[in-house]
């Protein structure tokens, strides 16, 4: 079905990925081909066949996720009228997100969809509920001699980029899912979790319980290879017939928030790289760019992370824009989201108020509250890199409570 559909009308098949997505509803934007006015756009999704194509997947985003970026980019720059790239697109629709055996999906069973056009149960990576394994949107068009490429600041084993580059019964099998990566040929992977593609004895760490070196794949098949090499990485000039490995983190790369620009590039200079390297293949391309850290912010209930990572995402959508301004007759971008993550409301309190300047001091994400046992330095940290400088005894007893907690040696479950 795939093959046949790649062959005919890339457009249409992402259309219906699209419609077909795998529980909340999420907003999908599209831009194809100059201005699309709304007369004739099913005209211009349905005839116009890209030679290059961009499906950019927010993890856990959803319209208050994307509202609550544009709201912080405004309040950044000062600018009322400051709109995210991804929503000066001319094509816009709402998708549900179920997944085949329940209303509340995960990432696997919605990456299954958008990378298949087929509903699965959850936790499924590239299959059908009986098992049947499905031909994803990359391998399709790789069959059909176009480029590939995939994109996560994720693990590349992680359940988004997974579901376009293996499959298997349970997301969580990521050695197994890592072995289907590097047999996967796809030109261009670039993302974290280099953990499951060395050894169990590599000095860098690994999380494999054999021997098995994947690294060592990819080099035998010709790829540049960078594992935990951002240097390396952003040193790289492309050349013509290139693929490229880049395994940058042990795990995934950092919240935008704690990303130390001097040494992790951001997922816009990743999605840049890929372009340059996927635009010197003759025949076009296929890329999927994946903003997973949305989601995992949405499961900490921190909106400002969020809304900094719905912006490092938008600067990545942004990079393709400015691709597609060169390729305008030639281009398509699809974003969308898999899922909603977090419940997120903006000015539902009683007062019906939302006051976005309260996110500017913030400087870090959750993650990186340090604490080793002084309580002073760790409050001291929480003023400087979140602003709060006027925390109620209520809330400082919340914390203290947490910091008991770690006193006895317990740790919060870790749901992700």
């Amino acid at each position: 079905m795939f093959k046949k559909r790649l062959n005919t009308k890339v457009v249409i098949m992402l259309v219906a990925l699209v419609v077909f997505t795998v529980g909340v509803t999420g907003l999908v934007n599209a831009m194809s081909s100059g201005p699309v006015k709304k007369a004739d756009t099913k005209n211009n999704v349905v005839n116009k066949q890209p030679k290059y194509v961009f499906l950019f997947i927010g993890d856990g985003m959803a319209s208050s996720q994307r509202q609550l970026g544009e709201y912080l980019l405004r309040a950044k720059t000062g600018d009322p009228n400051n709109d995210l790239t991804m929503n000066k697109f001319p094509v816009a629709g709402m998708n549900t997100t179920y997944a085949a055996n329940t209303l509340v999906t995960d990432s696997a069973a919605a990456g299954t969809a958008l990378a298949t056009g087929n509903k699965t149960n959850k936790g499924m990576i590239g299959q059908l509920p009986d098992g049947t394994a499905v031909k994803t949107l990359i391998e399709a068009a790789r069959d059909q001699g176009l480029a590939t490429g995939v994109i996560s600041n994720m693990r590349l084993t992680h359940a988004t980029p997974a579901s376009f580059l293996a499959h298997n019964e349970s997301r969580y099998n990521p050695n197994q899912i890592a072995e289907d990566i590097a047999a996967s040929n796809v030109d261009f992977l670039a993302g974290g979790g280099y953990r499951y593609f060395v050894p169990q004895d590599s000095e860098l760490g690994s999380k494999r319980k054999d021997d098995k070196n994947l690294v060592n794949v990819f080099k035998d098949k010709g790829y540049k290879t960078f594992v935990n090499n951002s240097e390396g990485f952003r040193n790289y000039e492309p050349q013509a017939g290139d693929k490229v490995f880049a395994p940058l983190t042990y795990s995934h790369l950092p919240y935008e928030l704690d990303r130390n620009p001097e040494k992790l590039p951001s997922l816009a200079e990743i999605t840049r790289k890929g372009i340059d390297t996927l635009a010197k293949r003759e025949n076009g391309f296929v890329m999927m760019v994946e903003g997973g850290r949305i989601d995992y912010a949405g499961h900490a209930n921190g909106p400002a992370t969020v809304a900094r990572d719905i912006l490092a995402f938008d600067e990545a959508i942004t990079e393709a824009y400015e691709f597609y301004k060169k390729h305008p007759n030639e281009t398509l971008i699809v974003v969308t989201g898999d899922h909603e993550t977090g419940g997120l409301g903006l000015g539902f309190k009683n007062d019906y108020f939302l006051n976005i300047d309260e996110l500017l001091p913030i400087k870090a994400s959750i993650d990186s509250i340090p604490y080793e046992g002084n309580r002073e330095e760790t409050f001291a940290y929480i003023k400087n890199e979140f602003g709060l400088t006027n925390l109620t005894a209520k809330e400082r007893a919340q914390i203290e409570k947490g910091m008991d907690l770690a006193d006895a040696g317990k740790k919060p479950v870790d749901y992700m």
